[in-house]
């Protein structure tokens, strides 16, 4: 089933960057690729390797993002920067939520091309969102139940199971319904430590 994505490269050194619209996002995180974060002066700087799709490869980046207005202790309270550019266009009255610039070479090039996207529209809530999102969402919660992550907070094995079972979607080869048992017993060998 991989074979394909595997042998032919349709892109290398994949880079993407993502600005968040302050006035719509107060703090975020990546979670997970912590090993592939790149400098932002990397990003333009064609000598710089990173990563190859291939046919049929998807990438999933989730953020866990912190609204703008909302308090969390995760927010640190910091002083004005006394150099920052104001800007002159008001981001407030935007829908835009963020933009994603995708930086990238064919394989037989030397010189990136770039895409940019531009996110619009209005927050949804995991229960509305697709079953790709949730169950993403269902890993992405997983793994910090792994790590033992500081933003952990109210995560459990119930709720991944929860979230993953209910999101179960397509999953013509099956790896979905592989992840539900992975949980389970997760869940039993942490209640055995405890």
């Amino acid at each position: 089933a991989e074979m394909g994505s595997t042998l032919f490269t349709i892109a290398k050194d994949v880079k993407i960057q993502v600005e968040f619209n302050p006035a719509k996002v107060a703090a975020y995180r990546l979670i997970g690729y912590e090993n592939r974060l790149l400098n932002k002066e990397d990003f333009n700087d064609d000598k710089k390797d990173a990563g190859e799709l291939g046919a049929g490869h998807t990438v999933t980046a989730l953020y866990e993002i912190i609204p703008a207005g909302v308090k969390s202790e995760f927010i640190k309270d910091v002083d004005k920067l006394k150099y920052q550019k104001l800007s002159t266009t008001s981001k407030s009255e935007s829908d835009e939520w963020m933009t994603v610039k995708l930086r990238y070479k064919k394989p037989n090039e030397d010189t990136s091309k770039l895409l940019t996207e531009t996110l619009k529209g209005k927050p949804v809530t995991v229960a509305k969102s697709s079953d790709n999102f949730r169950f993403s969402a269902a890993v992405a919660e997983f793994g910090m139940l792994l790590r033992d992550s500081k933003f952990k907070q109210n995560s459990s094995y119930d709720s991944v199971l929860k979230l993953a079972q209910a999101a179960k979607g397509d999953d013509t080869e099956g790896y979905r319904a592989e992840f539900i048992p992975l949980v389970e017993k997760a869940s039993l060998l942490d209640g055995a430590d405890s």
